[in-house]
């Protein structure tokens, strides 16, 4: 196994991906009408936004979507708006970010889906002092769904020696591709624990979305 380059969070850069904000937590229609959801997205990517915005230890934001309008809000928070023309599935379009930040001198990638609760510019910057407190060669850092399944944070250095692996039981599946890299492999719990993607969900994160 070679030895990973060393870790480097000088250059964090976020990867924001969003299906859309139409099109996005469907699964939320039982409970929410289609402005309803549409306004809920809404918010939480801008929630998400500002605080890669408003970060200090991130460089930069890339949000990846199909929806021009997702785009256009990126834009508006001094983020890029990668626009997929070619629906490829969510860790091809995290890939194809990622690819774009790398091109613009990321030394680490932070993948953070669009629907965190509690998502701040405080709780980014914890993450990246826990990464950068590991001392090691490569380091990935995962934020686990609340259910233990999921992940709802990814932090990667250096940025492509963990592909993404979103989707069914994504936290064990970053965690063996971190520990087969060679990586420290880091689980933080706390703010961004709490994703938005049910009627339970919404229930719990009521407090924090208003």
């Amino acid at each position: 196994m070679n030895r990973p380059t060393a870790a480097d969070f000088s250059r964090t850069w976020a990867v924001v991906p969003i299906r859309g904000l139409e099109t996005a937590k469907t699964r939320l229609g039982g409970e929410l009408d289609p402005e309803e959801r549409r306004s809920l997205v809404t918010e939480m990517l801008r929630r998400t936004l500002v605080a890669t915005r408003d970060a200090a230890s991130l460089a930069g934001t890339v949000v990846v979507t199909m929806d021009p309008a997702a785009a256009a809000m990126a834009t508006r928070h001094r983020a890029i708006g990668l626009l997929e023309r070619v629906p490829g599935g969510l860790n091809a379009a995290i890939d194809a970010a990622r690819s774009v930040a790398i091109a613009r001198g990321a030394s680490a990638v932070l993948v953070l889906p669009a629907d965190l609760a509690a998502v701040s510019a405080a709780a980014l910057d914890a993450l990246v002092a826990a990464a950068r407190g590991a001392g090691a060669e490569g380091v990935a850092l995962v934020v686990p769904d609340r259910h233990g399944e999921g992940t709802n944070a990814l932090l990667v250095s250096p940025p492509t020696a963990v592909p993404p692996l979103f989707g069914d039981k994504s936290r064990a599946a970053h965690r063996a591709a971190a520990r087969a890299a060679g990586l420290v492999y880091l689980e933080v719990d706390g703010p961004l624990s709490l994703d938005v993607d049910t009627a339970a969900d919404l229930l719990v994160a009521g407090a924090s979305l208003g």
